[in-house]
């Protein structure tokens, strides 16, 4: 019951528009039924017995190659997972290095992160167009479930803190992810995270030294030229003045807050990326899973 009142009633997103009832077993979700089970280990599921082809691992817990192996074990052909996986995983971030899947090689994939995926695209339209040298990047994070309602004991001390009365800095492994996806970039990029009290909807503030001396309307008529052609529903680029509520439902990875682009001595440039970190995700996820199905 409680499954089906929380697909139904979204603090965030809303409520769905979709017939969600519980029967035995599972769920009936716009008339079609579903299987639903709650279990802590990955064994613990029949995959085999339930014709799973493809998982979609959104549990945050399972990301080595070697901790996600019982899928496969259990007859799994592929994985995606919601968490950036190391080793010999592929990191996929959707309209930016997709093409390296090759269903012969690749049955663990990661669909990076959500801020991997807001600030992937935005780094291949510009260390194609300019060349990126090096930069450093602040994601201003909506709250999370590693976090405390109220104070409360953990090993990050600044997460220990009640998540709803202050601003939070803390790590992120987004801006050390990114070179997983363009690995000339390796040592060149970091970053870090501020958590701030808000349910949804997130920025990153971009800061990169290009090669190439730019001016913010070239930086932005590239992005443009990018979110209109070859990224279209990936990227965006906003011209109004919004604010992060605006954003919210947004299904594409990142937008671009034009009117915040700025130049310091024609090479370093800092941008404001916002992105739904929910909805845009997911969208990417479900691109993710259906690019592989065929394959199988």
């Amino acid at each position: 019951a409680a499954a089906a009142h929380l697909l139904t009633f979204d603090s965030t997103q809303g409520t769905w528009g979709i017939d969600v009832d519980v029967a035995k077993g599972g769920l009936i979700v716009d008339g079609v039924a579903v299987t639903y089970s709650s279990n802590s280990a990955i064994h613990q599921t029949p995959w085999q017995d339930l014709g799973a082809d493809v998982v979609v691992d959104c549990t945050g817990r399972f990301k080595t190659v070697e901790a996600l192996q019982p899928y496969l074990q259990q007859g799994v052909k592929k994985v995606v997972v919601s968490a950036p996986v190391k080793e010999q995983a592929l990191n996929v971030v959707m309209g930016v290095n997709d093409a390296l899947y090759d269903p012969s090689r690749h049955d663990i994939v990661s669909a990076a992160s959500c801020t991997t995926n807001c600030i992937a695209p935005v780094i291949k339209v510009l260390h194609e167009k300019f060349v990126v040298e090096h930069g450093l990047i602040t994601t201003i994070h909506d709250v999370t479930n590693t976090q405390s309602v109220l104070d409360n004991f953990h090993k990050d001390l600044r997460r220990a803190r009640a998540s709803g009365m202050s601003l939070i800095p803390t790590s992120t492994g987004s801006a050390t992810a990114i070179t997983e996806i363009f690995p000339d970039l390796k040592g060149k990029l970091d970053g870090i995270a501020v958590r701030v009290p808000i349910a949804n909807a997130s920025l990153a503030d971009c800061v990169f030294e290009l090669a190439s001396s730019v001016t913010p309307e070239e930086v932005n008529e590239a992005l443009q030229a990018a979110a209109e052609g070859e990224l279209s529903g990936i990227l965006g680029v906003e011209r109004r003045p919004l604010v992060s509520v605006d954003y919210q439902g947004d299904s594409r990875s990142g937008v671009v807050d034009a009117l915040s682009t700025r130049v310091v001595d024609d090479r370093q440039v800092k941008l404001l990326v916002w992105y739904d970190n929910e909805m845009g995700y997911v969208h990417r996820m479900m691109e993710l899973a259906r690019e592989i199905c065929p394959a199988i």
